[in-house]
Parts: structure tokens; C-alpha cells; sequence
């Protein structure tokens, strides 16, 4: 099954997260890969404390300020990172951020649709982040918007440590 949590709201990586955490409960097998993401989001430690397996793929700039020599280093980590997890044996994949790293061009896109592809027969595989591709749409047993219907962000209010990130 295909999980896709997607949207401009909050809590797209906290509801995969919160599903980690369930799974982990019940003795699965959890497999994490973070793309545009360093691993040291309050979530991630307890995880793997837990037993999950986390890989992160840290980039120095926001996607849009990357030159592309910095693009294509950020590729090539998000691929072997997700090669490297795909050695591991797991009930439930997150693709934390796939949306991103797909739209951005930021991992091997024809080994990201394979993996999505492995979910019909073998166990879940989540998918987050703001924009998905209409395969992934399409690819989708559970879809779920996040919408942001008000947020203190609007009001200038930074993300605070344990609560956003």
C-alpha cells in the first residue's frame, strides 16, 4: 500500500512519523529516508532508539539557492541514500520529502518510482511533502492533503524546538 501525505499544511511528516512509531510498536520493520533533511528533527532519535533504520540527506541550501555542482552532489547523496536503505529489510518505508526530491530532480527518479512501484507486493511505503507528481498521485492508496488553514508563521512566529521541528 502507498501512503501519500501531501500539502502546504503541517504535519505531514509528523502523521508518517506517528505511523513509524505504530508499526515499531507492533515488532515492523521501519525504514526512513529523509531527503532534504539532516536526521536531527526531535522525532528521528526516539525512532531509532526503537529500532528504526533513518537515513538523511543533508544539503547545506534550500533547493533554489543551490548552484549545480551543489544539485548534483545533493542527487547523488539522496540516491545512494535511498540504495543504501533498500538493502534493508522493512515492512514500512518513508520517503520523507519525496515530493520535493522528485520535483527538484534530486534522486534517481526511475529507482524512486521502482521503489514506490515494490509497495503493491511487498508491505507500505509513505511518501511526503508539498507537491506530489501525478504518479504519485495515481500510485496512492491513501492520499491525504495537509491544508494550512492558519498558521503563526503568518504572523511572524518562528518554529519552536520540539513542536515544528
Amino acid at each position: 500500500m502507498v501512503h501519500l501525505y501531501w500539502g502546504d499544511g503541517k504535519g505531514k511528516t509528523t502523521a508518517a512519523m506517528g505511523l513509524a512509531l505504530r508499526a515499531l510498536g507492533h515488532g515492523r520493520k521501519v525504514v526512513i529516508v529523509q531527503f532534504l533533511k539532516d536526521g536531527s528533527s526531535g522525532e528521528i532519535e526516539p525512532l531509532r532508539h526503537l529500532g528504526a533504520a533513518v537515513y538523511a540527506c543533508p544539503n547545506a541550501k534550500f533547493t533554489w539557492l543551490m548552484n549545480d555542482a551543489e544539485r548534483a552532489r545533493a542527487r547523488e547523496n539522496a540516491t545512494a541514500a535511498l540504495r543504501t536503505a533498500l538493502t534493508q529489510p522493512w515492512d514500512l518505508l518513508i520517503l520523507d520529502e519525496a515530493c520535493a526530491a522528485w520535483q527538484n530532480d534530486l534522486v534517481d527518479r526511475d529507482l524512486l518510482r521502482e521503489t514506490v512501484a515494490r509497495a503493491q507486493t511487498q508491505s507500505e511505503v509513505v511518501l511526503t511533502g508539498r507537491n506530489p507528481a501525478g504518479w504519485m498521485q495515481d500510485a496512492a492508496d491513501y492520499s491525504t492533503e495537509m491544508r494550512a488553514c492558519k498558521h503563526p508563521y503568518t504572523k511572524g512566529v518562528s518554529a519552536r524546538e520540539g513542536i515544528e521541528y
